[in-house]
């Protein structure tokens, strides 16, 4: 029985930290491209799906990652730039989608037990105060098919 209310508090836990009915914003299709490189950042990429009203997300942690930066890439003066995002905005209804060459996550520091296939916990924090937590698929460094996956 107190196994049983354990899993249950924990059960309960979690979906406070879940997306609920359209209110809030929403994170789907996290990935996460492993780098060839053991001290190389690898990149991160999601969906997120603004709620009933405006938004920004503020920050991304994991607790097997030393640090997640957000950035945007653009072509300045036909080279590719990037720079770090300290927010983003995610617009009521709006769909905000961090992709290859566009904006992504920089995860700094990834736990050496994460290998390709393996999952990535991430908790996505917004002004708001909804707290999403998600598990990011992990692919091998070079995988070209970073497409939608399945969850």
């Amino acid at each position: 029985m107190r196994r049983l209310s354990i899993a249950l508090l924990a059960c309960a836990a979690l979906a406070a930290c879940s997306p609920g009915g359209g209110d809030r914003p929403l994170v789907e299709d996290a990935r996460v491209r492993l780098s060839a490189v053991s001290d190389a950042p690898s990149a991160g990429y999601f969906t997120l799906k603004g709620g009933k009203s405006d938004d920004r997300l503020l920050r991304i942690d994991s607790a097997v990652v030393e640090k997640i930066e957000m950035h945007e890439s653009a072509m300045d003066g036909g080279m590719m730039t990037m720079r770090p995002l300290k927010e983003l905005a995610v617009p009521a209804g709006a769909t905000v989608t961090f992709a290859p060459a566009g904006s992504h996550a920089m995860l700094f520091g990834i736990d050496n037990r994460i290998t390709p296939g393996t999952g990535i916990p991430m908790l996505f924090t917004f002004a708001s105060g909804a707290k999403i937590q998600v598990e990011a698929k992990t692919m091998a460094p070079g995988t070209h098919d970073m497409g939608s996956m399945e969850h």
